[in-house]
């Protein structure tokens, strides 16, 4: 956001209109390089005839740049660290089209925080069809990025749709089947928590028409959660932000029945179908995902990049790891969108 200073010299030298503050350029006090500019712009678009909610991130100065299309993991929001990777994206060159899912946060759809794979999928979808019809951008040139669950995402995304040019898939879910095989071996009282509350949700939702939510993230011994390592609790208000607990306690929930769908869903099948070059990080700590997934993923791959370091599931998005992959990020997606500084 601007600081109060800013304001009176602004409103002089743009014109008053109530698109002002979508369009105006935003966190130029965070980047690294304050001549670099960049404008957000809010943007609805259908999916399944839910309104789903996007931001539009446009480098300034940049004609028809190539855009990066990007949403979040497993229950994650598009304002929880997402901005931090498009706005270094955007000022380099790029557009970023960020969009939260069906039933997150303020796009549409019932029922709410529905963590469904072929959901989130048609989303993606309709994103990348919405992209194509911007004028604004060159929708030639797109790339797919994902992170956790939608790592898997942009894979599946990426083998449907051959025109994509680049992805990139930071501390993916590769394996539905080897991450439940995983819990049942090293956790089997999880599993059978977790199949008690996969089949109470569509009971549910059959017989009462509402939904039975389990937590997304607990810390080990608390009430069940998906994600209940002894670093998820910690790892995910990370991305909320030390002032927004609040907002976690009431958004920390979703209908049980991903832990009966988690298991039939399998990026890893769809790898060897990606033609376009495709960046793949691994946290070798990783305790949600079995750390050898993504590696294996890769192998698969025709243009694949692989790149592990030594970190658990969300370091990813903060300090030194971050700063590090955002800088290897931008450049691979600057060499395969084929931006330049002429564009």
């Amino acid at each position: 956001m601007f600081k109060y200073r800013f304001l009176i010299p602004l409103l002089l030298l743009l014109p008053i209109s109530s698109s002002w503050a979508q369009n105006a350029p935003v966190n130029k006090d965070k980047l690294r390089d304050s001549s670099v500019q960049f404008s957000r712009v809010d943007k609805t678009f259908m999916s399944q005839g839910d309104r789903l909610k996007a931001w539009l991130y446009l480098p300034a100065g940049v004609l028809k740049p190539p855009v990066v299309v990007m949403a979040h993991g497993f229950g994650g929001e598009r304002w929880m660290r997402l901005p931090a990777y498009a706005e270094r994206f955007a000022q380099i060159g790029m557009a970023v089209f960020v969009f939260d899912y069906r039933g997150f946060n303020d796009s549409e759809g019932e029922p709410r925080h529905y963590i469904n794979p072929s959901r989130h999928l048609q989303d993606w979808d309709a994103a990348i069809a919405y992209v194509k019809t911007l004028e604004n951008i060159d929708a030639k040139r797109i790339a797919l990025w994902g992170t956790s669950f939608s790592g898997g995402h942009v894979i599946v995304e990426a083998a449907k749709h051959p025109e994509i040019m680049a992805v990139v898939s930071q501390v993916p879910f590769t394996d539905g089947l080897s991450t439940e095989w995983n819990y049942m071996i090293t956790d089997p009282i999880f599993a059978l928590k977790g199949t008690y509350h996969g089949f109470a949700d569509v009971f549910a939702s059959i017989f009462t028409k509402h939904r039975h939510h389990v937590r997304i993230a607990g810390r080990p011994g608390e009430a069940f959660a998906i994600m209940s390592k002894p670093d998820s609790m910690d790892g995910l208000i990370k991305l909320y932000g030390k002032d927004a607990t609040k907002d976690f306690e009431k958004n920390n929930f979703c209908p049980g029945n991903i832990t009966l769908t988690l298991g039939l869903y399998r990026p890893i099948k769809y790898a060897e179908k990606v033609n376009c070059p495709t960046l793949v990080i691994s946290a070798e700590k990783d305790t949600l995902f079995p750390p050898t997934g993504p590696k294996k993923m890769a192998d698969k791959m025709k243009k694949a990049r692989y790149i592990s370091m030594p970190m658990n599931h969300f370091d990813p998005y903060v300090d030194e790891p971050f700063e590090k992959l955002v800088k290897v990020m931008g450049d691979f997606l600057k060499t395969n969108l084929k931006v330049s500084s002429a564009n």
